[in-house]
């Protein structure tokens, strides 16, 4: 099968994760992207994890599937190559300051139909990480437990993870509307609106502006509806839940509480049959389930609990993770172990977007480029330098060739 975005290319100039997350989707997909880099490494070259030899897992995670372009971006004749490959190409994503050469009025001169994706900050052009974003849109408040008042960060980069798949939403969207109409188009995405428009859509907002009541954390338990984290008899973690009526029914069966919980309806006179009223309640519930965890392993109870057809997982470390978990392995179609340049071998994702069914084998897995590795094949062959012109650029530095 044709991957999807095969024949697009685009032109990324990134840091970070929201805008390179972006690019590598659309990697994956089969769009052809071109990653300039400051030689050396930009900003973000050398972030954390690395391995012992200084290596940055962080970068090479972000940038699998791009080709790689090391160039020195202060200087006036690659900034008009680069220039000349964003018209070229016709598209580009990016998250620096979308000023000087780089704005769009800038680039849309080479080329009309200029389709430009640009996140910033904050929709005013203000600088804001998701650190920032995220502590201020009152999540933190609601993570944690009730006897703890301190707000507890989210180490997932939720929002720049969101925020890169609408980037990359963004730019299809565009360059669909080019074909339609023959418009190019300037496109901004704010990381702070990400986040506040997840905050407003899942009704947040709302229930302050409505109810008038600012919600509690409640731990580890679903807000709302039942489920919690039990503790097994070997020392592991259980997240069980509860959310639909047939899930509800099958938690009871499987644990055998179906009795002791009909008794502590009737003595709350409560309808567990109601979500909201199992949420209320969630605490007595849990002393009515939590003895039947405890008694067991987390593989006793993993079985008991799958024959019901419960829905719930185990806490594991990430270590855990890859010992345990069928899905986290080439048993899974998403993954594929793959040879990283300076990393060595380990697995790699491709899209979690499918086409053609669960199964399908090819989603895009694919090592990260080695900085500059298409640098000469980009100038020569994308912007038709002659092998003369190249090698005056890497030898006055304003290039650089990886090897």
């Amino acid at each position: 099968m044709t991957a999807p975005l095969a024949g697009l290319t685009v032109v990324e100039g990134t840091a970070f994760v929201a805008a390179p997350t972006g690019g590598m989707a659309l990697a994956q997909l089969g769009a052809d992207v071109i990653r300039f880099d400051q030689v050396g490494g930009g900003i973000d070259y050398t972030r954390w994890p690395l391995t012992a030899d200084g290596v940055s897992l962080y970068w090479n995670g972000l940038n699998r599937g791009k080709r790689s372009l090391a160039v020195d971006l202060r200087d006036p004749e690659v900034t008009d190559l680069i220039t000349e490959l964003v018209a070229r190409t016709g598209n580009f994503l990016t998250n620096f300051p979308a000023r000087g050469w780089m704005a769009y009025e800038e680039l849309r001169a080479r080329r009309e139909d200029l389709v430009m994706v640009v996140v910033t900050g904050s929709h005013d052009g203000t600088t804001a990480l998701d650190y920032t974003v995220n502590c201020a849109v009152g999540y933190p408040n609601l993570t944690g437990h009730p006897d703890d008042s301190r707000p507890v960060n989210n180490v997932v980069p939720a929002w720049d993870l969101v925020c890169g798949q609408m980037a990359a939403l963004g730019l299809v969207s565009a360059d669909r509307h080019r074909m339609r109409t023959g418009e190019g188009q300037v496109v901004t995405i704010a990381l702070a609106d990400v986040a506040m428009a997840a905050v407003g859509s899942l009704g947040n907002l709302a229930e302050v502006q409505v109810n008038g009541r600012e919600r509690e954390g409640v731990g580890n338990a679903i807000y709302g509806a039942f489920g919690r984290d039990f503790a097994t008899a070997d020392g592991r973690r259980i997240m069980a839940v509860a959310i639909t009526a047939r899930q509800w029914t099958a938690l009871q069966e499987a644990t055998g509480t179906t009795k002791a919980i009909a008794e502590l309806a009737v003595e709350l006179g409560a309808d567990f049959a109601d979500e909201g009223a199992r949420f209320r309640a969630t605490d007595r519930l849990c002393e009515v389930l939590a003895p039947w965890f405890v008694a067991r392993t987390l593989n006793e109870a993993s079985v008991a609990l799958d024959a019901h057809g419960v829905c719930w997982g185990p806490y594991r470390t990430v270590t855990q993770m890859l010992a345990e978990d069928p899905r986290c392995s080439t048993a899974n179609p998403l993954f594929a172990e793959l040879d990283q340049p300076g990393v060595g071998t380990h697995l790699v994702p491709g899209s979690p977007l499918a086409f053609g069914g669960p199964q399908t084998v090819d989603r895009g897995a694919s090592v990260a480029p080695v900085l500059g590795q298409h640098t000469e094949e980009i100038l020569t062959l994308e912007l038709g330098l002659s092998a003369v012109e190249v090698a005056r650029l890497v030898d006055r530095g304003a290039v650089a060739i990886a090897g």
